[in-house]
């Protein structure tokens, strides 16, 4: 499967614009979602379960290897993620409404190194409409893996005001979620980075952890898990910030890492946006991962994304200190058939 995808598919899919690859994609990915039979074979094919689910969060993983979000930015296709072998999903980043991103063009290739750019600025069709998605199409009750809802500012809100942007897709979707990143690290919303600092940090995470709390004592349920996703570019000084802030508020993990805003010395192209795939931030995500987890004494779960487009880029996560992987770049370039191929590798690791 790899080998058609790779010599077939892919040199078609990469005549074309990017973005234009991208909603063809998203296209047929929707189409199977819809047909939960083909859904069904498909699964029975490519889902391969650890001998005991992973235990994360509060929730359980058939496996370790998830779809990074910005993939599925509204929800629309998870039942046809599930069916190609992940054990789970992140959906997002959604912002309370709906708006178009940034200008085109926002999303650039560099096959020579298995990489991307992209700075599309969080387009989406907002929580509402998200939620109206999964509830119809894959609701919580009935779905077969967990989904996590990553959620961000939207461009035209002020930091100070940022909290409220969390507080309402938390509010929308909190019956849909099964867990909750807080994406605060994307380089492509003007100023989002700056709520990893000192200066918002820890208001924010301590504002959605009390909702967090009152929510599901109004409704008789255990809190949902909430994350953290960090940007690759922090220095470990900033990290230990961070990290005394989820530790003290108990939070339930850490992402590590979304791209990066730096370019290895060899990489030529002078487009802005966030870099993800290849050796950089593969070797960058792998070093976080690594401090991370031994400046928390493994106390902090951490899924590990960046770079991966091997079994043996995995396992280096994994061996780091995360306890689940997540893929994106790395699924573009090596297929919708790379998960299973993943997944058995890892497997066989353990």
């Amino acid at each position: 499967m790899g080998f058609i995808y790779e010599n077939i598919v892919r040199p078609v899919l990469f005549k074309m614009d990017p973005e234009q690859a991208h909603y063809l994609g998203r296209n047929s990915l929707m189409t199977m979602s819809a047909l939960p039979t083909l859904c069904n074979l498909v699964r029975s094919y490519n889902l391969i379960k650890e001998s005991e689910p992973v235990k994360l969060f509060g929730l359980e993983f058939a496996n370790r290897v998830g779809l990074a979000a910005g993939m599925d930015k509204d929800g629309e296709f998870p039942r046809a993620i599930e069916a190609l072998g992940f054990g789970h999903a992140e959906v997002g980043t959604v912002t309370p409404f709906g708006q178009s991103g940034n200008p085109t063009p926002r999303l650039f290739r560099y096959p020579e190194h298995n990489a991307l750019i992209n700075r599309m600025g969080f387009n989406n069709n907002g929580a509402g409409a998200m939620h109206n998605t999964l509830s119809k199409n894959y609701h919580k009750a009935e779905r077969g893996m967990p989904v996590g809802v990553n959620i961000g500012k939207a461009k035209m809100t002020p930091l100070e005001d940022a909290a409220q942007d969390y507080l309402a897709s938390f509010r929308k979707l909190a019956d849909q979620a099964d867990y909750f990143t807080i994406n605060v690290s994307s380089p492509n919303t003007q100023g989002l980075r700056d709520l990893q600092g000192a200066t918002f940090l820890r208001d924010l995470l301590q504002t959605l952890r009390n909702e967090n709390l009152y929510y599901a004592k109004s409704m008789g349920h255990i809190p949902h898990p909430l994350l953290l996703k960090i940007a690759p570019d922090l220095s470990f000084e900033e990290i230990d910030e961070v990290l005394e802030v989820l530790l003290d508020l108990n939070y339930d993990g850490i992402i590590a890492t979304n791209t990066t805003v730096q370019r290895p010395k060899e990489f030529k192209s002078r487009e802005s946006g966030g870099l993800s795939g290849g050796s950089f931030i593969r070797q960058r995500s792998k070093e976080l991962i690594k401090y991370i987890h031994k400046s928390t004494g493994g106390k902090l779960p951490i899924i590990g994304v960046g770079g991966i487009d091997s079994v043996e880029s995995a396992c280096e996560k994994i061996d780091a200190g995360a306890s689940l992987v997540q893929i994106y770049t790395g699924w573009i370039y090596r297929g919708p058939f790379f998960t299973r191929k993943l997944v058995k590798g890892l497997k066989s690791q353990n």
